[in-house]
C-alpha cells in the first residue's frame, strides 16, 4: 500500500481536525502518500481529492469542525454513486481509506468494501458517544464540557428567578451526553431515551423538591426522549403545575463546535495513528477505539449493530444526588 486517503463524514465533532492531522503525519512517517477527500462521500464521488503534506495540517489541532468539510451523500447510497466513487479513487491510485465519522459513515464503508474491495479503517468521530467498540468517541468530551458550561450559567439565572429550566441536549438515541450534564450540572431530573421517565414522575419530583424548600430546578432532556422535546415536555408539565415558572433552553449545535478539549485531542491523535497502522497491517472494515485504556479494533458490522449500553449506576447517581 502506497497511497491512502482520509475523509470526514456525517455530523462534525470537535477533534476531527486533530484526527486528520494524526492520519496525515502518521502516513508520512510510514512512507505513504496521503490524500484528503473533501465533503465526505459526496466529494469522493465528485473527485474532490487533494494531496496533503505535513504542512497541510499545521495549526489545526486546536480547531473545531473539519478542514475537509463534511456532507451527507444520498448518491453514495446507490450502486451507481459508489461506482463513481471507486473510479475516482482508482484514478488517484488510492488503495486504502481512513473514515472519520459515525455509524452511517461505517455502514457506507462496509458496503463499499464488499463491492469494490477498498479497505477502510474508521475513527469514531461523533459527539454522541454511542458507538460500540470504544469507551469514548472523538468530540464527546468537548460536547459535554460545552453543555456543562452553558448549564452552569443557566443555573445562576434559574436560582435568581426561582424558575424551572428544561435544558435540551443532543442525543437522539442515547443519553450519553445528558447523563454527565445532569450529574456535572447538578440537575434534579434527567430524561433520556434509554429509560422511561413519565411526566407524572417529573411532576412528582418537582413537587417533592418544593416541599423540601428547593426554589429552582434544572431538568436535562436528551432530544430523543420518548416524552418529546424539551418544549413539549415543559408544556406537559406546565399543564399539571400551572403556577410553575418554566423556561426552555435548547443547546443544539453549539455542542458540536468549539476547540476540542485536551482529552479529545489526545484521543483523536491516538486513533488517527491507529487507523493508518491498521491499514498497513492489512486490516479492513474495522473501527479503531480505546477500551479500558487499550487500543482495540472492532468490525464495522459490530459497531453498527451492537448497542453500547449505559452504565445502570448512572441513573442511581442522579437519584442520590438530586435529594
Amino acid at each position: 500500500m502506497k497511497k491512502i486517503a482520509v475523509f470526514t463524514s456525517g455530523g462534525d465533532s470537535p477533534g476531527m481536525n486533530a484526527c486528520v492531522r494524526a492520519v496525515v503525519r502518521s502516513a508520512i512517517f510510514n512512507g505513504l502518500e496521503i490524500y484528503g477527500i473533501k465533503r465526505g462521500y459526496n466529494g469522493m464521488i465528485k473527485g474532490e481529492i487533494i494531496k496533503l503534506e505535513s504542512s497541510s495540517v499545521s495549526n489545526i489541532i486546536q480547531r473545531g469542525g473539519t478542514i475537509l468539510k463534511s456532507a451527507r451523500s444520498k448518491d453514495f447510497m446507490t450502486k451507481e454513486g459508489r461506482q463513481q466513487a471507486y473510479e475516482q479513487l482508482k484514478k488517484h491510485g488510492i488503495e486504502g481509506l481512513v473514515a472519520i465519522g459515525g455509524d452511517g459513515t461505517f455502514t457506507g464503508a462496509n458496503i463499499f468494501y464488499e463491492e469494490f474491495g477498498i479497505p477502510t479503517i474508521g475513527a469514531p468521530g461523533t459527539i454522541d458517544n454511542d458507538l460500540y467498540g470504544t469507551d469514548y468517541t472523538i468530540g464527546y468530551d468537548t460536547a459535554v464540557n460545552t453543555a456543562i458550561y452553558a448549564i452552569d450559567k443557566i443555573r445562576d439565572t434559574a436560582d435568581s428567578h426561582e424558575r424551572v429550566f428544561f435544558v435540551e441536549v443532543m442525543g437522539r438515541d442515547s443519553g450519553y451526553i445528558a447523563i454527565p450534564c445532569a450529574v456535572g450540572g447538578g440537575a434534579e431530573i434527567v430524561m433520556i431515551p434509554e429509560t422511561k421517565t413519565s411526566i407524572e414522575k417529573v411532576v412528582e419530583a418537582l413537587r417533592l423538591g418544593w416541599s423540601r424548600s428547593k426554589t429552582s430546578f434544572i431538568v436535562i432532556v436528551a432530544e430523543g426522549d420518548e416524552e418529546g422535546s424539551a418544549v413539549e415536555i415543559a408544556a406537559k408539565v406546565q399543564k399539571e403545575i400551572p403556577q410553575m415558572d418554566a423556561r426552555v433552553t435548547i443547546l443544539g449545535h453549539v455542542q458540536r463546535g468549539g476547540a476540542p478539549t485536551a482529552s479529545d485531542r489526545m484521543l483523536a491523535s491516538q486513533l488517527g495513528i491507529a487507523c493508518v497502522e491498521g491499514l498497513i497491517q492489512g486490516r479492513s472494515c474495522e473501527m479503531a477505539g480505546i477500551i479500558n485504556a487499550e487500543l482495540v479494533y472492532t468490525p464495522f458490522i459490530e459497531t453498527i449493530t451492537k448497542v453500547k449500553a449505559l452504565n445502570p449506576n448512572y441513573s442511581r447517581m442522579i437519584d442520590i444526588l438530586s435529594v
